[in-house]
């Protein structure tokens, strides 16, 4: 396993999972799994919603879809954040991640 790979739950609505954003980064980007959640970077601050923003678009960007199908179900004032996609399996999530199923 690689780090910790990315742990997803399958929903009724779609997929689960957790990831762990890092504010003010210099650049916005997805760096992968690390301990079981998905390391983002995002150029924005943590201010007045601003990076949760950021995040929702940077994964829909990733996998293609529209914002509207990517929530913060949880941890809107944490770096640590359950995000849900809506009508999508874990495989095609892991696979648009580029990330390897062990």
């Amino acid at each position: 396993m690689s780090d910790g790979a990315l742990r997803v739950t399958q929903t009724p609505e779609g997929v689960l999972f957790t990831a762990h954003v890092q504010p003010r980064a210099s650049r916005c980007e997805i760096c992968g799994p690390k301990d079981g959640e998905l390391k983002l970077r995002l150029t924005s601050p943590p201010v007045e919603d601003a990076a949760n923003k950021q995040c929702v678009e940077l994964i829909a960007k990733a996998l293609g879809i529209a914002k509207s199908r990517v929530a913060i179900k949880s941890g809107a004032k944490s770096r640590h954040k359950v995000v849900t996609v809506a009508g999508m399996e874990p495989a095609a999530l892991l696979s648009a991640f580029n990330i390897d199923q062990e």
